[in-house]
């Protein structure tokens, strides 16, 4: 019987420690798989942060693309605007009475007069007749001679004797002149 005490002692001992090692592991376990979800749960966060973070960053930079793309759509239409008007422009200058053409190169003509004493005009080909009278009746103009016709939409082009000096009185330019300096408030109205 002692050798049977023995074995119970020693078995019992054995579970005993069995029973310890297994509480002991259980813990351990317990501890690791603790600490594993909470650096899970910590790199959950991360990627989630991070994943928003992208996000709004690739929201933000596709909102800006397209804010640029109306904006050039916008500004490409204002400018098909400001062309037709400043053609509507051209053409109703083009389309006054010849009266008013007339009086405008007379008075074009006094003004080159002034400036370079004498020289030689440029007219278009409506404008030559009209040219071509004030040449005759304005003393003032008397140094000047009609040297030819220039592709341009109306007024003149005055150019001193020795070629030195140069003065357009084209409609185009004074017309120039007037939308570039005007292009502000005309784009103001157009466009409020």
């Amino acid at each position: 019987m002692a050798l049977d005490a023995v074995v119970s002692e020693i078995r019992e001992k054995g579970q005993k420690e069995a029973a310890a090692i297994r509480s002991e592991a259980k813990t351990e376990v317990d501890a690791i798989l603790k600490e594993a979800q909470g650096r899970a749960e910590e790199i959950k966060i991360s990627v989630q942060e991070e994943a928003e973070h992208q996000s709004t960053f690739i929201l933000n930079q596709e909102t800006g693309a397209g804010n640029l793309v109306v904006k050039r759509n916008v500004l490409n239409a204002q400018k098909e605007l400001l062309d037709q008007a400043y053609e509507a422009t051209v053409l109703a200058i083009a389309g006054l009475p010849d009266d008013v053409h007339k009086k405008a190169v007379r008075e074009l003509c006094k003004i080159a007069a002034k400036e370079l004493r004498e020289g030689v005009i440029y007219c278009n080909e409506r404008d030559k007749a009209a040219v071509e009278d004030a040449l005759l009746t304005l003393k003032t103009c008397a140094g000047f001679t009609l040297a030819g016709i220039k592709d341009i939409s109306g007024g003149i082009i005055a150019e001193s004797k020795n070629g030195e000096l140069q003065l357009d009185f084209s409609y185009a330019t004074f017309l120039s002149e007037v939308w570039e300096s005007g292009l502000k408030d005309v784009s103001e109205i157009l466009f409020k």
